[in-house]
């Protein structure tokens, strides 16, 4: 009887739907060593960091968007990008203006395709004006006007605070919540493994004492 128990809960733990398990901390995710705030304390942020120049982040970043489009309206997506040179400030610049624009969804595959398939340098502040003015798969001028913003260059300034602050040492870097690192068997799994994250967030915001 305890044998036909047992076995009848591992089939249906099997049936369960992802939502209904639970991350497992070493295999799916890690524990950050110094938390990263979020930017709306009060929701649940998905943070990357990523490169324009990594070819991993290349491939995640359709799946990571499609996937945020089903986020709960408690859960954000946030973006960041390395800067580990002074020279990837440029391209850190050029990520700042598709936020600012409210483009990314539009313009990442294009700047991807330029950086890591083409090799043309948008990270020199010339070369990207030029390849703006001549886009047509998106509004290329309306992220050049973000891009020459003084708040892009801000938005720079401060995304090499955050890549230094953090230690982020590789790309792509998934965080949920501040605190949990995503770790990636492949992309959809890894997508699987954000929402798990997220359920924790959620579940452990509500036991946390009011402000």
């Amino acid at each position: 009887m305890k044998l036909k128990t047992a076995l009848a809960g591992i089939a249906l733990s099997a049936l369960l739907p992802v939502s209904a398990q639970a991350a497992v901390e070493g295999r799916d995710y890690t524990v950050l060593p110094k938390p990263i705030p979020q930017q709306q304390a009060d929701k649940i942020e998905v943070l990357e960091f990523f490169g324009y120049f990594c070819v991993h982040c290349y491939h995640l970043d359709p799946v990571l968007l499609n996937h945020s489009k089903t986020f709960a309206k408690d859960t954000y997506l946030r973006t960041e990008h390395v800067v580990w040179q002074p020279e990837m400030l440029g391209l850190a610049r050029v990520a700042a203006a598709v936020d600012d624009s409210g483009l990314k969804r539009q313009a990442n595959s294009a700047i991807f395709q330029a950086v890591y398939e083409q090799k043309i340098n948008l990270a020199d502040a010339d070369t990207v004006k030029k390849w703006l003015n001549e886009q047509t798969a998106f509004d290329g001028k309306k992220v050049l006007a973000a891009y020459e913003s003084s708040e892009s260059q801000a938005r720079a300034d401060q995304m090499e605070k955050l890549t230094n602050t953090y230690q982020i040492t590789s790309t792509p870097a998934v965080i949920v919540g501040g605190k949990y690192a995503v770790k990636f068997a492949d992309w959809q799994s890894g997508m699987q493994t954000v929402d798990l994250l997220i359920d924790k967030v959620r579940e452990e915001q509500k036991t946390q004492p009011a402000k």
